[in-house]
């Protein structure tokens, strides 16, 4: 089921439609599309504490080359994909994988490759899905997230380097979280955001999405049922690593250690003065490294 539910200028003559998409699932995700529908589909998944509206300017980009873009708010995110956050069951890694797979498929691409975007949690997702569907990616993009056993190595170093960068995990586990960020008028979150040096006008639009108790208490689920991740192997697709090395929350161990973690062709891009929040600080640099890199994969039929 697809529906359209509007639609919004981008850079350039693309116009972005808002689609609601319903999956097999019976959840229903709130989706930014653009492109021709039977273009190569570029799937891109956001992360912690931000929307699909991060995408805007890759998405834009993506469509005036030809391809079918679409980057949905995940399970959590979108109202109409939203369940129970006190039951695990409902945010477990499994489930974030399964989502990613049927969008892809209900957006054009079943039996087909398609190309796989993913920024922090997005990011997981991703490399979890280059881990157990390899056959379906023809390229993979990573903003900020190292490859699992590379974040896995660098947080047990005894430096104490990684632990530290990533001590709002636990924090995030403390079930107080939702209403601490959201009270003054969002002020912990505004710092947050503030701290990566996301600009206002960004930090109001992802308040949009996130800045109410419910979405936000779904978003908080991801970490707290999920706080053991599966393990996974060396990742066999072709695969763009983009890093700011000015990241707060990943260290230079994890990211540089992520090269070992792939068997396949691997490019790292640095990012020199840029932080966490890639598609904040660096939109259109961003984009034409992820433009260049779904470029350079054709996506055919699924082995």
């Amino acid at each position: 089921m697809l529906e359209p539910a509007g639609a919004s200028s981008m850079p350039g003559d693309e116009m972005l439609e808002i689609k609601q998409i319903k999956l097999p699932s019976g959840l229903q995700f709130t989706t930014s599309v653009a492109g021709p529908a039977d273009g190569q589909v570029v799937i891109l998944l956001q992360g912690f504490p931000e929307s699909r509206l991060i995408w805007d300017v890759a998405i834009a980009a993506l469509a005036r080359a030809g391809y079918r873009a679409v980057a949905p708010d995940q399970r959590g995110y979108s109202p109409g994909a939203r369940p129970d956050p006190a039951d695990c069951s409902n945010y477990a890694f499994d489930k974030l994988v399964a989502d990613a797979i049927d969008l892809a498929d209900h957006c054009g691409a079943k039996g087909k490759r398609f190309h796989l975007v993913g920024h922090d949690w997005g990011g997981s997702v991703a490399w979890g899905i280059s881990d157990r569907h390899p056959d379906r990616l023809a390229s993979l993009t990573l903003l900020s997230r190292p490859h699992p056993a590379s974040f896995l190595r660098a947080y047990q170093d005894s430096d104490g380097v990684q632990k530290a960068l990533s001590r709002h995990h636990t924090a995030f586990l403390n079930p107080e979280t939702t209403r601490l960020l959201l009270e003054n008028d969002a002020l912990r979150l505004r710092r947050l955001f503030s701290a990566h040096r996301v600009p206002e006008v960004e930090i109001e639009r992802q308040l949009g999405v996130i800045g109410n108790p419910q979405a936000l208490e779904a978003a908080l689920a991801w970490y707290r049922c999920n706080t053991t991740r599966p393990q996974m192997g060396k990742t066999r697709v072709p695969t763009l690593y983009i890093w700011g090395d000015a990241d707060g929350t990943i260290g230079p161990k994890a990211a540089y250690g992520t090269r070992e973690f792939v068997d396949a062709e691997f490019r790292m891009e640095v990012l020199p003065g840029v932080g966490h929040f890639v598609m904040d600080q660096a939109p259109d640099r961003a984009s034409e490294l992820i433009l260049q890199q779904v470029a350079g994969h054709r996506a055919s039929q699924a082995a």
